[in-house]
């Protein structure tokens, strides 16, 4: 017997429709990595991008694996959230700009989750090729209906 190999013609992703209210980040995010590389499929191979694209509604309702703590804007806000930082560096000294959880949310809620995301993907063009496959977006309507994806639970 040989071993099945899947090339990059005959891969086919599906589109799949997730909604991430009252998810935990880290959690959430280790599936979707999951799912972008296609390691949830037998025909999963490493050196192939054969993952599904991904809609994710409801960016911005989830959390971080805390207890609850009342907000004025975040809806789902813990300790946790107000503790975690996110540092992006312009390259020139004094560039560094650090910004918790909480302001990330308030700003940019899909951010976060793209971050954690981008993290646990690997590091190399094919790793940001199934980034690209990843679609967040707040609330629940999204432009990506006439690919009619499918409803996930996650």
């Amino acid at each position: 017997m040989k071993s099945f190999i899947a090339k990059k013609e005959t891969t086919e992703p599906n589109w799949l429709l997730i909604d991430a209210d009252d998810q935990v980040v880290g959690r959430l995010a280790v599936r979707l990595a999951t799912m972008l590389m296609g390691k949830h499929k037998p025909t999963y191979t490493p050196h192939v991008d054969c993952g599904d694209m991904l809609v994710v509604i409801n960016a911005e309702k989830v959390r971080f694996g805390d207890k609850r703590v009342e907000h004025s804007q975040i809806a789902n806000y813990s300790k946790k959230m107000g503790k975690k930082t996110y540092q992006n560096w312009s390259g020139y000294p004094g560039g560094l700009k650090v910004q918790t959880g909480a302001q990330l949310m308030v700003k940019h809620p899909e951010e976060v989750l793209r971050l954690a995301v981008r993290r646990m993907l690997p590091k190399s063009r094919l790793g940001r090729a199934m980034l690209k496959k990843l679609r967040l977006f707040k609330g629940t309507s999204h432009p990506h209906t006439a690919q009619q994806p499918t409803p996930t639970k996650v």
